[in-house]
C-alpha cells in the first residue's frame, strides 16, 4: 500500500500536483467555467494544499490501474444494452430492481480495532443478476462477494437512534471505515447506533488484491451488478434495523456510498434522514473526467461510446428515480476544490431531489473529514431529525 501511495505522489508531482500549480490550475478552470448556482471558492495555499490531496489518490489509482479487454467489454455493452431494450428496463428502470427478501439471519461475532469494541454482522447477500443477464455467470462466480459484511456499534439497554452510514470506494475496513466516518464520535459523543456496511468488491468481499478491484475498471456490466447489489444489501440491513424498534435511522454516504444511498432513498420512503457526502453521481462522467485522453481516443476507436455505457447504467442510475424522501428530510455537502467527484456532481444531485440543505465548504474531496461546515451540517440533519437521543453530548 505505501509503495502504490509513494507512486502516486512521485505521478502527482511529476504531473505538475503542487500546491501552487493546482491553485492556478483550479483557478483556471472556475474562471473558465463556472457552474451556475455554486459559490466560488476561495484560492489560496491552503485550499490548493487540499487538492493535492486529491490529485495524490487519483495519481496512485491511474499508476496501478489494470488492463480490461475492451473488445470483450464493448461486446458484453451491446449484448446487455439489446437485453435491457427488450425486457423494458430502459424505459422502466424500477422494474430491473427485486424488493431484497428481510434479513433474518445474520450472524453477528465480536471485533476489535484500536480504541474500538465492534460487532461484525454478516449474512449471504442473496443478490443474483437476472436469469439470461450478461455477465452473470461471471459475477456468480466472484465467491468472495457473496457473503455480505457490515461493522456495527451499538448501545445497550433500550433502543436507540441507528444511523447507517455506507463508505466509499476503497475503504471496507474497520479501521478504516470507523475512521472516515468519525465512528467514535458518533457512537461514544452522541449516542448513536451505528453500521457501515462493506460495499461489494470492497474488504473481506474483494475479489482483487485492493479493496475495491473490480468495481470501476471499465467493465462496466461488473459495474452496473456491484451497484445492484450495494443498494440490495444496503436495503436488507435496513430491513434488519428495523426489527431493532428503532427511533429513528438515518442514511449517510460519502462519495461512492453516497451515490448508493441516493438509490436507497428513492426506494426507503420511511428513512428518518438521508445525507450524501461528496457524491459521485455519474459513473461515465468520472470515467470521462479522469481516464486520460489517449486511453478514451484509443477506446472511441474500438467502438466504445461512453453514451451507451450511460444509457445502460440507467437503472442504477440516482436521476431515474423520484426521490421518496421528503426533500426537508434530505441534506448535502460538496467540496468546491474536489478533483476526484468534481461539485457539479453534488449539484446536480440536489437539484434533483428538491434543492434541501447544502454545505458547499471551500474544501476537496478528502478534507471533508476535518471541515468544520461538514461536522455542523451532520449535527443540524442529526438534530432537525431526531436521531440525538435526549443523553447525547453537546
Amino acid at each position: 500500500m505505501f509503495a502504490r501511495l509513494a507512486r502516486g505522489i512521485e505521478v502527482a508531482l511529476r504531473s505538475g500536483a503542487t500546491p501552487l500549480i493546482v491553485g492556478a490550475r483550479i483557478a483556471s478552470r472556475w474562471r473558465a467555467a463556472h457552474p451556475e448556482g455554486l459559490p466560488t471558492p476561495r484560492g489560496g495555499l491552503g485550499l490548493a494544499s487540499k487538492a493535492v490531496l486529491d490529485e495524490i489518490f487519483l495519481a496512485a489509482e491511474l499508476a496501478a490501474a489494470p488492463v480490461v479487454r475492451e473488445r470483450r467489454v464493448v461486446d458484453e455493452l451491446a449484448e446487455a444494452l439489446e437485453l435491457f431494450e427488450a425486457r423494458g428496463w430502459l424505459e422502466d428502470p424500477g422494474s430491473y430492481h427485486d424488493t431484497p427478501p428481510p434479513l433474518t439471519d445474520a450472524v453477528l461475532t465480536p471485533g476489535r480495532v484500536p480504541w474500538i469494541r465492534y460487532e461484525t454482522v454478516r449474512f449471504e447477500s442473496g443478490y443474483t443478476p437476472h436469469e439470461g443477464e450478461t455477465g452473470r455467470a461471471r459475477w456468480l462466480g466472484y465467491e468472495p462477494n457473496r457473503t455480505a459484511w457490515a461493522w456495527m456499534l451499538r448501545h445497550p439497554g433500550p433502543p436507540r437512534p441507528w444511523l447507517l452510514c455506507v463508505p466509499g470506494y476503497r475503504m471496507g475496513t474497520p479501521l478504516v471505515d470507523f475512521a472516515g466516518f468519525r465512528a467514535r464520535w458518533l457512537h461514544k459523543h452522541l449516542g448513536l447506533n451505528v453500521l457501515i456496511p462493506v460495499l461489494p468488491f470492497h474488504g473481506p468481499r474483494r475479489v482483487g488484491l485492493r479493496s475495491g478491484d473490480g468495481y470501476f475498471v471499465g467493465d462496466f456490466v461488473d459495474t452496473l451488478h456491484a451497484q445492484a447489489q450495494a443498494l440490495w444489501d444496503v436495503r436488507r440491513l435496513l430491513s434488519w434495523l428495523r426489527t431493532q424498534s428503532p427511533p429513528a435511522v438515518g442514511l449517510h454516504g460519502v462519495s461512492l456510498g453516497a451515490y448508493t444511498a441516493a438509490l436507497v432513498a428513492a426506494m426507503e420512503p420511511e428513512l428518518d434522514c438521508v445525507i450524501a457526502g461528496i457524491p459521485a453521481a455519474s459513473f461515465s462522467r468520472l470515467a470521462k473526467s479522469h481516464v486520460p485522453d489517449p486511453v478514451l481516443w484509443a477506446a472511441e476507436q474500438m467502438g466504445f461510446q461512453f453514451e451507451r455505457v450511460e444509457q445502460l447504467l440507467r437503472v442504477v442510475s440516482p436521476f431515474s428515480f423520484d426521490p421518496s424522501v421528503p426533500v426537508e428530510r434530505c441534506y448535502l455537502y460538496a467540496g468546491l476544490a474536489d478533483r476526484l467527484a468534481s461539485p457539479d456532481h453534488a449539484l446536480e444531485l440536489w437539484d434533483h431531489w428538491g434543492r434541501p440543505r447544502v454545505s458547499w465548504y471551500h474544501g476537496s474531496h478528502v478534507s471533508f473529514l476535518w471541515e468544520t461546515e461538514v461536522r455542523t451540517l451532520l449535527l443540524d440533519a442529526f438534530r432537525e431529525q431526531g436521531l440525538l437521543p435526549e443523553d447525547a453530548a453537546a
